[in-house]
């Protein structure tokens, strides 16, 4: 589904990222966890084909980028962002929002089908958010307006899902709920290949059965995420003693606190 093989890419002389390679493969689902600044967004912004790396190479859906036509690859990915919440006009409807998702455009401005709405209807209410159809986007809620966009990314039918830290601004319900609704897309038979990006451990759901751990643009590490969002593991990640707490097949995160010493180096 994608390959990034040993890619490094730079601004303004400084490293963005350095030597990645990523591979992942059909039927996987994926989160990608990393403190800001790690390179979450310039890895997604590769796979989008919005910026090109210096060195390395990235396949995705079989297409090879620099050899294929990069707005085609597009079509096949699904992409929820912040930035893309802020681009829709507050006039816009719930279903309208929805529905431009068959175009890939910011707004609804072509002709529609019965079976489109049909089938945004449908992706509205696997994500719960069918009562919005006719709620303007501007009144909606943080945690609205993500169910929308997600069901907006399906409607394109891509191969590809990209949840760009979905829970950003969320409140702990909200977020719960929304977590909610993507564990159920994620075990759905036609389910997309799911990307996760955040910088919370509590929200890599069981679904993410593989995480990649990003430090300061090279990957940490890379693998089943239960070998990986251990104590051990996170203390070394994040440079500090952490206590990991498994529950319900979700890992909480504390900082320990730090033993502090006297002048005279006695604790």
């Amino acid at each position: 589904m994608i390959l990034i093989q040993n890619v490094s890419y730079y601004r303004n002389q400084k490293d963005i990222l350095k030597d990645v390679s990523w591979r992942v493969e059909k039927g996987q689902h994926w989160s990608i966890l990393g403190l800001n600044g790690s390179g979450k967004t310039t890895i997604l912004d590769i796979i989008n084909g919005y910026i090109f790396p210096q060195y390395g190479q990235v396949e995705v859906l079989g297409n090879f980028f620099g050899k294929s036509y990069i707005p085609n690859v597009r079509k096949e990915i699904g992409l929820v962002s912040s930035s893309l919440q802020h681009k829709i006009k507050d006039y816009e409807t719930g279903l309208s929002v929805v529905l431009s998702g068959k175009f890939a455009s910011i707004g609804l401005w072509e002709a529609v089908e019965k079976e489109d709405v049909q089938q945004a209807l449908k992706f509205m209410q696997l994500l719960g958010c069918e009562h919005l159809q006719d709620e303007e986007y501007g009144v909606l809620s943080q945690g609205e307006r993500q169910r929308v966009l997600i069901a907006r990314a399906l409607m394109a039918n891509p191969k590809i899902l990209i949840l760009d830290e979905p829970c950003n601004g969320l409140d702990l319900i909200a977020r719960e709920e929304l977590l909610g609704v993507i564990n159920t897309l994620s075990t759905k038979e036609d389910s997309p290949t799911l990307i996760y990006v955040t910088h919370h451990v509590e929200e890599i759901l069981p679904c993410f059965t593989h995480t990649l751990l990003l430090k300061k643009g090279e990957v940490f590490a890379q693998g089943p995420s239960k070998e990986l969002l251990t104590e051990e593991k996170l203390s070394k990640f994040y440079n500090r003693p952490v206590s990991v707490q498994v529950e319900q097949n979700r890992t909480w995160l504390a900082l320990k606190a730090e033993e502090k010493k006297n002048s005279f180096g006695i604790l």
